[in-house]
């Protein structure tokens, strides 16, 4: 696709925005192209140029939603204990607020997909991969500042904290409560904790 002007920009995010939320909604299967244009309020022109067909808006609705969640989570830097222990309040308090309805935007995509083809497992699988290199960027710097072990290992506590933070929120979402979700991350922060420099370890 040729580079976008920025009215072209802001069509093309709308698009994928109200995508992401039919999806979400009615499920892949039962999302149709037509759907997406009526609800986006353009031409089916509008949607060839961007998307040519539904393959193409369900990969580009992949990385949308990656980048969304990827955003979500990263402000503040998560590289110090108190960041991650404000992190994991801030989830609770997120889904609090919705009712525990909804659970994880690309976790349900996920769910919905995985299986579906190599092509998209492998699109998934990149997104998830978004999520475990911002964790673990935020844990190096910890382990580089000393407050976590030498043998504490980045990609192993990434690996559990994101792990934590999807079942817990499926789990919250199914039961509509919150502790499922509070004691998953609570464990996984308690993980992360026992790596901690015995000079330096949380409160």
């Amino acid at each position: 696709m040729a580079e976008l002007t920025a009215k072209g920009r802001a069509t093309r995010a709308r698009i994928l925005a109200v995508a992401a939320d039919l999806v979400l909604k009615q499920g892949v299967a039962g999302t149709q192209i037509e759907d997406v244009r009526k609800a986006a309020g353009v031409s089916g022109s509008q949607m060839t140029h961007y998307f040519r067909d539904k393959r193409t808006l369900i990969k580009d609705v992949i990385a949308w939603q990656a980048d969304k969640m990827v955003r979500l989570q990263q402000t503040p830097e998560l590289d110090s204990f108190a960041a991650w222990q404000r992190w994991a309040d801030r989830v609770v308090e997120r889904q609090a607020a919705r009712d525990f309805q909804g659970g994880c935007d690309f976790g349900s995509l996920a769910g919905q997909l995985v299986e579906s083809d190599a092509e998209t497992r492998a699109d998934l699988a990149a997104g998830y991969e978004q999520w475990l290199d911002l964790f673990r960027r935020g844990l190096e710097t910890m382990r580089a500042r000393g407050e976590l072990r030498e043998d504490a290992d980045p990609d192993v506590l990434a690996q559990s904290l994101l792990a934590a933070l999807q079942g817990g929120l499926l789990l919250s979402q199914t039961l509509r409560r919150a502790d499922p979700l509070r004691n998953s991350l609570d464990a996984a922060l308690a993980y992360l904790g026992s790596y901690a420099d015995p000079g330096r370890r949380p409160a």
